[in-house]
């Protein structure tokens, strides 16, 4: 008997790598490195969520989501540096920040 379960989640996980890399792009651009917290919440709840649901593919599929999105945290970090290296435009509405990053010498 053949068994979908690896093939439903390892569909879900590149759905979710292809949402959440360009979400941390946008993110980071409109609101900055600040906006962590979202991605610990989202991880949070959807974790907790994972916990409860009794059917295994879906649940396996929220945690995924999940710690997907306690990885978004790290990327965060990893955003502002792209753009500081000029990998990314910056926001210009927040170049000052950037700025006062360049002076401090992170990058």
């Amino acid at each position: 008997m053949m068994s979908f379960h690896g093939i439903i989640v390892g569909a879900a996980m590149f759905l979710c790598i292809g949402i959440c890399h360009p979400a941390v792009i946008k993110m980071e651009y409109y609101w900055g490195r600040k906006s962590w917290w979202v991605w610990l919440v989202a991880g949070i709840l959807l974790a907790t969520v994972s916990l409860f649901i009794p059917n295994q593919t879906v649940s396996t599929i929220l945690g995924g989501f999940a710690f997907s999105s306690f990885w978004g945290i790290l990327e965060m970090g990893h955003q502002e540096n792209r753009v500081l290296k000029g990998w990314f435009p910056e926001n210009p509405k927040r170049h000052a920040y950037y700025e006062s990053l360049r002076r401090k010498g992170k990058r």
